[in-house]
C-alpha cells in the first residue's frame, strides 16, 4: 500500500462537502493562526474506508485559532462571528483559542494543562497520535505532529504529549464503536 500523503489525506478530507464549504469560508474570517482540525478530517477518511458518507457521524467541525487576547469576551466574539458565518453550513462549527485552551481544561477535564504558544501546540496535544493534524485554513496545508503512517494504518495510540489513560479509553471505546476495525497499539 502506498504512503498516505499530505496532499492525499487534505483531497480525501475535501470529499466532505462541509470541509471543502469551511475550507472555502475560513479564509475570509481572517482568523490567526486558522486551522480546521480533529474529527472532521480523520474521520471523514475513516468514513471513506468504510464505505460510508463522508460526513457521517461527525458531531462538530473544529476550527482552531491562535490569539494572545485571553478574554473570554474577545474569544466569545469569534464565536459568534464564524459560528454565524456557517450558519447556512448546516453543522455544528466548534470554535476555541488555543490561547486559552489552559485556563478551562483542568476545571473541564480534571487534567493540567501547560499554556500554548500557536495553535498547532493544541494539535499537539490531541489525545490520539493519528488525530493530531489540522489544515491551515489560510494555505491548505495540512500540519500532523506524528506523521500519518497511524492513520493511514488504523492505529490508535495515545499521545505521550497528552497521556490521559482513561480520556483515551473513552475515545478509543468511542471511535470503535463506529469503526470497528480502529485497533490500538502502545503509545507513538
Amino acid at each position: 500500500m502506498q504512503a498516505l500523503s499530505r496532499e492525499t489525506l487534505v483531497a480525501l478530507a475535501m470529499e466532505n462537502p462541509a470541509n471543502r464549504a469551511l475550507l472555502a469560508l475560513l479564509p475570509t474570517l481572517e482568523l490567526p493562526q486558522g486551522m480546521l482540525t480533529a474529527g472532521c478530517l480523520f474521520q471523514t477518511v475513516w468514513n471513506l474506508q468504510s464505505g460510508r458518507p463522508p460526513q457521517w457521524g461527525i458531531k462538530d467541525y473544529d476550527v482552531i485559532y491562535f490569539d494572545d487576547d485571553l478574554s473570554w469576551e474577545a474569544e466569545d466574539r469569534v464565536i459568534a462571528r464564524v459560528r454565524q458565518a456557517c450558519q447556512r453550513l448546516g453543522v455544528h462549527v466548534e470554535v476555541r483559542n488555543q490561547a486559552r485552551v489552559h485556563l478551562w481544561y483542568a476545571q473541564k477535564f480534571g487534567a493540567s494543562y501547560a499554556p500554548l504558544h500557536r495553535a498547532t501546540d493544541g494539535i499537539d496535544r490531541y489525545l490520539i497520535c493519528s488525530t493530531c493534524i489540522g489544515v491551515d485554513v489560510a494555505t491548505g496545508v495540512l500540519y500532523s505532529t506524528h506523521g500519518l503512517d497511524d492513520l493511514q494504518r488504523n492505529v490508535l495510540r495515545i499521545n505521550p504529549l497528552n497521556h490521559q489513560p482513561a480520556m483515551f479509553a473513552d475515545k478509543v471505546r468511542s471511535y470503535q464503536e463506529r469503526w470497528p476495525w480502529l485497533t490500538v497499539e502502545a503509545a507513538c
